[in-house]
Parts: C-alpha cells; structure tokens; sequence
C-alpha cells in the first residue's frame, strides 16, 4: 500500500496548539494508494473514511470508528491503519512543501520568483486551459481566472478538461487542474463575460503583473487591449486561423504596438469557429444561417495543431515573468525579440503556396516560427493619442510575403 502525506499540512498541524485532530482518508480504491489530509478536500476521489492526526502516541479503543492515525512526533511521522482492532505500522511517502515541490524546475526557471507573480487568463478553452496549468507547474503562485462558459462536449477534443467535467463552470474546473499540479497556488475566478463587465476587467488587468489573452473573438481583445494600454501591463495573445491551419501570437509591451495596431497592420484574418452558441452572439455566425449551415461552418484543428501556439505563447510568458533575472531561460530574452509570431500547420489557403519542408532552404514553409516587429499606428483606435475610428484594412497577404 502506497500512502501519501502532505509536508505542508503536517508542519501547520506540528506547530499548532491542537494535540490532536480528525482529519481524512482518500483512497483509490483498488489501487492501495491512500493520501491522508487534515483538511478536506474541495473535490475528493475515491472512497473516503476518517483519519486522527495526533501529537501523542495513538490509543485503539480511543479511536473508535477511524481507519487511520498519523503520530506527529520523534523522528517524522507514523502512519497507522487499524485493522482487526489493531493498529499497524505502514510505510508514507511525503507530499513535499512549496519551496521543494519544484526543486527539479530551478536552474531553468526562477521558480522563486514565479512564486511571486499574478497571471490573469482570460478565456479558459483550449488555449487558456493549457496555459494556466502549464504556468502553474512551472511555479507561478497566483492567478486569475476568467470565463463565464461551461464545459460541454465540444471542448472535450481539445480541451484540459474530462468527461467527468461536463457542464461545470471552467473556472472551477481549471482551478481544481491547477491545484492538482501546484495546491500553494492561490486563485480567483471570474465566472464572467468581460466584454460586458469593463470595471471588473479593469480591476483584474490592473493587478496581474502578466495578462493571457485567449479569448476567440475580437470584441473582447479589443477590450484586453484597451485595458492594457490603460494600465501599462504586458499582455500576450494567440489564436488559430480556420481550421487551425496555423496560428499567430502578438505580445503587447507598454508604450508599443497593440492589439489593434495589428489588426490594422494585418487585417481581419480568418479564424476558427469552435462554438456555433458563442459565435452567433458575437455575429461571427449571423442570426439568419440556418443550423445545418452553421455547423459546417464551425471547423476545429487537432488539438496537436495548437499545441505549438500554446507552446510560443507560455515560453513568451515565462520569459516576461522572469525577465532581469538569471535563470536558464534567459538566453531566450536575446531570441523572442518579436512583438509578432506566425505559424503554419498545414500547406491550405493563406499557407498554399508556401514551400514544402524539404529543400525549402531561406523560403517561408510549415512547421516554423516567423517573427516579424508589428509597428504602431499614428491612427490607432486604441492606442493612440487622438480619438478616431479603427481601420482594419486586409494586408495580411502583403505580411505574409514579408517572411
């Protein structure tokens, strides 16, 4: 039997007043694998029965009804399970505390400086899912959560989540994914749709010290970078084209181009359709297609397409979050100088005539990152100093042959 106990809890236990305290037994079941906890958890699995944590030595007819006793004293814990009546000694293996649980990550990162660092996620479908978690294993200690949609079956494809997910509210559900790879992170969720709460958007861009812009509509970025711009904070957005054909990654930098600057350089680009519901509300899908119609016009990527974007997208990220500091990555702040990144997945439309891989030589072809340096615009609707309408002019083709 595999039995789990965590340094954390135990050190407060150890230092607290108490002599003793019920606490619980998570097991799964058929796989004598047990984790011993004085607090319960928010979503338990498996069978569950009650467990004493004590300072003095345990007593059997003291126990009564309770399986487990962790002894929290001499030498480091005992764990016992009483069985027949009797208590016997079984072997526990520690959870370990936060400033050792991603020991093996320093070197490469500055985990104690992650530590330290607010990221707020706005849009928690499969891009922001991945991201949040990814940044959480890497140490980041706090995050906001922002989405007010549920988990349905179309996410499932490419999503974090798991059937048993189903119609929970996302913030909830990567929260729990989250404080399953790092519980010393401390969350806020936002169940809410920021293109309709402009103050609480202002107050989450306000206090990250790095903003994720995963949202799948332009209104909404158009309010991120709108905040952004207002309160001088770091924002890094990505998407996927049709099909997740390819993909870009735009990071905005105070006082530099925005969000809207590259609509205005680019042009409107096609994107993917994941969701007909929200799609439909944000005209992308207008009111009179029919429903057959509309369904042929939602049109995922694998999920091994966005996996690259998300990639650029948490590497920019770690490297904003641990930027002055030493640390492996660091050569990195010489190599991503680009405020613009393209990627192709597949040779199709805007990527058609590019060249196939091999012998491609100087030409631009799939499966490799572009950056190019996105210049701001004297008559941006949003980052400029005059007050005057967005133009989005179509010079995506114009870019392209850049590369």
């Amino acid at each position: 039997m595999i039995v789990y106990l965590s340094q954390e809890e135990l050190d407060a236990f150890a230092s607290g007043e108490a002599e003793s305290q019920c606490g619980y037994a998570y097991e799964w079941e058929g796989e004598d694998v047990v984790h011993l906890h004085t607090q319960p958890l928010a979503h338990a699995f498996g069978r569950v029965s009650k467990c004493f944590f004590s300072k003095a030595a345990p007593i059997v007819s003291f126990l009564n009804d309770v399986l487990w006793c962790v002894f929290v004293g001499g030498d480091g814990p005992q764990v016992f399970v009483k069985t027949d009546n009797e208590l016997q000694r079984v072997d526990s293996q520690m959870i370990p505390s936060k400033e050792n649980l991603y020991s093996r990550s320093k070197g490469i990162l500055e985990v104690g400086i992650l530590e330290k660092k607010h990221v707020a996620v706005i849009g928690l479908g499969s891009f922001g899912s991945q991201i949040a978690i990814e940044l959480a294993k890497a140490g980041v200690g706090e995050f906001s959560l922002v989405d007010f949609d549920r988990v349905e079956l179309h996410n499932l494809a490419r999503h974090t989540c798991f059937i048993k997910d189903l119609g929970r509210l996302k913030t909830d559900a990567i929260e729990e994914s989250i404080l399953g790879k790092n519980p010393y992170t401390k969350i806020h969720k936002y169940p809410l749709d920021i293109s309709k709460n402009n103050q609480r958007l202002e107050e989450i861009v306000c206090c990250a010290d790095l903003v994720i812009c995963a949202t799948d509509n332009n209104p909404s970025r158009f309010a991120l970078s709108q905040a952004l711009v207002d309160f001088q904070k770091v924002g890094i957005f990505g998407r996927a084209f049709t099909r997740a054909e390819g993909g870009d990654v735009f990071i905005y930098h105070p006082g530099q181009a925005c969000y809207s600057c590259l609509v205005g350089n680019i042009g409107v680009v096609h994107e993917e359709i994941t969701d007909e519901v929200s799609a439909r509300q944000t005209g992308i899908i207008p009111a009179y297609v029919s429903a057959q119609d509309a369904d042929a016009m939602v049109q995922v990527g694998l999920s091994a397409d966005i996996e690259p974007i998300c990639n650029m997208m948490i590497k920019l990220a770690l490297v904003e979050l641990s930027r002055g500091e030493a640390s492996g990555i660091s050569c990195l702040e010489d190599e991503l100088v680009y405020n613009y990144y393209l990627w192709a997945n597949r040779r199709e439309r805007k990527f058609s005539n590019w060249h196939i891989l091999p012998g491609a030589g100087p030409m631009p072809t799939i499966m490799r990152w572009y950056g190019a340096n996105i210049s701001r615009r004297d008559d941006c609707a949003v980052c400029s100093k005059d007050e005057i309408l967005l133009d989005t002019g179509d010079e995506f083709e114009e870019l392209l042959q850049s590369f």
